[in-house]
């Protein structure tokens, strides 16, 4: 059995939900995820302490009763846009570093204007973004130093 993951039939039915806009709530999550299975356990994390205290942390786990269920709601709610924001679903078993390390080869792969405004999920890894203001500097630098050229002749 590998460490790192782990292979029970509860992590392999629990998602994590991330990318959560500050507006919604527990009730409206669950709304949100109820159509693709039954629900079994529903963990909704908040600030406990500083000046935060309270507030939602962004990111929540649900539980559904299987794991068919778990990858149905994945597939349909993965970049799905909640209060302007895409969400990010994923199997809890699932390593982050996965779906990082996909999305940052397709962008040195290529940078066009699929990769700048965003996947076809509507999001858009944090390389891709580095990668895109990386790319745009480097067209404004160039303009600048046309422009210069040009007022110099």
């Amino acid at each position: 059995m590998d460490p790192n993951r782990f292979t029970d039939d509860r992590s392999e039915s629990r998602l994590y939900i991330g990318n959560l806009d500050l507006r919604i709530t527990e009730a409206t999550l669950i709304k949100m995820f109820s159509p693709f299975g039954k629900i079994i356990s529903e963990d909704f994390l908040w600030h406990t302490r500083g000046p935060k205290r309270g507030e939602p942390r962004g990111f929540a786990f649900i539980q559904y009763s299987s794991k068919e269920e778990a990858e149905l709601a994945k597939e349909k709610m993965h970049g799905k846009l909640a209060c302007g924001r895409p969400l990010v679903v994923r199997l809890a078993s699932e390593k982050y570093l996965v779906d990082t390390v996909e999305n940052s080869s397709k962008v040195r792969g290529h940078l066009d204007k699929t990769c700048i405004s965003g996947s076809s999920s509507g999001q858009m890894s944090k390389s891709a973004k580095i990668a895109a203001i990386k790319s745009k500097l480097k067209a404004l630098e160039e303009e600048n130093s046309n422009v210069k050229k040009q007022k110099l002749s």
